[in-house]
């Protein structure tokens, strides 16, 4: 008995070793393993965790192992679809398109054809740039640029016509004003602008016709400003005469006028107040329509929140420099070309002729373009922000026209506006047919085209009358028989070779009648 319970005591003690700590159990059986390798003379593990990291990674590896086979079990089908689209592929390389240039295709992205275009230019251009100085060396002379404004540096009558104007502007403001309290009638307020409108047409011509210290530049500039004022002035009286229907139709229930609706500012702004007829006929209020880059009056025009400093100098060196190039291109391009151009005309030689027009008119459209970007662009925005008016909306994408329609209706925009306010719907309300109303629009265009080309060239030829109205069978032409960029393609056309002409033939007459005997 003694013997039994010597035997069972080791027992039970090695069973309550291996069994405590729930958790612990294996290290338990690793305890009571190492006792019995103790008695057998073996050492133990000297790192018991080390042990067990071992084999917590050879189950991860297993584990692992296991995983990877299932991934390629599960992979396989892929890969052997992968396999066959490849073979399809190697098998059949062709499929149902078309051709990348063809219309069918679908494509437009022909940026790159574009800046090749661009590149020939520039590289086509630069050779007759090389050229032109090679044969005729350094033309451009700021002095003789200041000769073609001033005959006599004491003496500038075109500034003095200019500053005349005032005159006239007064004179609309003050009939305005008699009419707004009443005491003038309608019909003889209607006599007053009639006559003031008329004297802004006759006036200015008469002086350069008479005058003859007026150079042909200075003239053209005197009576661009006298046109901008006759329209200006027009559509002045128009609107306020509009004012007063309405005034007199709803009587004193009219607060507000038609032609000035409540328009939130900006930011929330209330810099710019809102004015109702007749408190808008003041002096500043005319002035600031003067000035305003627009021909289109009316009592509340949009204005930005403040003007942009940053955006301003931008402009005003775009004038600058656009300006000098103008210059530059016209002394050192333009005039060569146009008096070697005489002699061909004098002889009546036929092919020399069109030799010459066609030469002429890529350095006449490329400075008409300059023009165009100089004064819409950079001159506009820049009086548009010194005055903060708010809609610059001075053109329209002309260059996408595909018809002479759009590209008259988009190209000026404010020309535009006046023409449309003035002009062509009043007819259309009278019941003037669609057509006759824009026959009527291009007459009085092309009346001022030439007003303002014969008159300081003190020669009447009708070339720009001619070439304005010869536009109304050529947009008839195009909007029937061409479409897209066929469409496109007559418009630019008719811009490089139609009009620019017609001012190169005034040109080309004026040095034949001044310079024809002395070359």
């Amino acid at each position: 008995m003694s013997d039994k319970t010597e035997i069972r005591g080791p027992v039970t003690r090695r069973r309550r070793t291996t069994i405590s700590g729930g958790g612990g159990g294996a290290v338990g059986v690793k305890q009571a393993n190492g006792s019995k390798r103790e008695d057998a003379g073996e050492k133990p593990p000297p790192y018991p965790a080390k042990a067990k990291t071992q084999e917590v990674s050879s189950r991860a590896s297993n584990n692992g192992k296991v995983g990877k086979e299932k991934g390629q079990l599960t992979d396989s089908p892929r890969k052997q679809k992968s396999v066959v689209e490849d073979i399809n592929q190697r098998l059949s390389c062709h499929v149902l398109q078309e051709s990348l240039l063809s219309s069918a295709s679908g494509y437009s992205n022909y940026r790159g054809i574009l800046n090749w275009c661009v590149v020939m230019l520039v590289l086509s251009n630069a050779r007759l740039f090389l050229e032109n100085i090679i044969k005729y060396g350094i033309l451009v002379d700021p002095i003789q640029v200041v000769s073609l404004f001033l005959k006599d540096p004491y003496s500038w009558p075109s500034a003095c016509i200019i500053i005349v104007s005032n005159v006239f502007i007064l004179a609309a403001l003050y009939t305005e004003r008699r009419l707004a309290v009443g005491t003038i009638s309608e019909s003889t307020g209607l006599i007053l602008h009639v006559f003031t409108l008329t004297s802004l047409l006759v006036f200015p011509s008469a002086c350069v016709l008479t005058v003859d210290s007026i150079t042909s530049v200075g003239g053209v500039l005197s009576l661009g400003v006298y046109t901008v004022l006759l329209l200006k002035l027009y559509s002045y009286q128009d609107t306020n005469r509009w004012c007063r229907e309405i005034r007199h139709a709803k009587a004193k229930r009219l607060t507000r006028s038609y032609s000035c609706p409540n328009v939130p500012q900006s930011n929330g702004s209330a810099v710019h107040c809102h004015v109702s007829y007749p408190g808008n006929l003041t002096h500043r209020d005319m002035y600031y329509f003067v000035f305003a880059p627009t021909l289109c009056y009316q009592l509340n025009f949009p204005r930005s929140p403040r003007i942009r400093k940053r955006f301003l100098i931008r402009r005003l060196f775009e004038m600058l420099f656009f300006m000098q190039l103008l210059v530059g291109l016209i002394q050192q391009w333009m005039v060569p070309t146009i008096q070697n151009s005489m002699k061909p005309f004098q002889e009546m030689d036929f092919s020399r002729m069109v030799e010459r027009l066609l030469k002429l008119a890529v350095p006449n459209h490329l400075i008409w373009l300059i023009f165009f970007y100089w004064f819409f662009h950079s001159s506009m925005n820049f009086v548009a922000e010194l005055l903060q008016f708010g809609d610059r909306e001075f053109y329209r994408d002309w260059w996408n026209s595909e018809t002479v329609t759009y590209f008259w209706a988009n190209w000026n925009i404010p020309v535009h506006k006046w023409c449309l306010r003035h002009f062509y719907k009043p007819m259309l309300k009278r019941g003037t047919n669609k057509f006759l109303a824009q026959t009527a629009v291009f007459l009085v265009s092309a009346f001022f085209h030439e007003y303002l080309v014969s008159v300081p060239l003190k020669m009447f030829r009708l070339w720009a009358f001619m070439g304005m109205m010869a536009q109304v069978p050529l947009a008839w032409f195009v909007g029937r028989f061409l479409n897209g960029n066929y469409g496109n393609a007559a418009v630019w056309i008719s811009l490089i070779i139609g009009q620019p002409v017609a001012v190169l033939m005034y040109v080309h007459d004026y040095y034949v009648i001044h310079y024809g005997e002395a070359t």
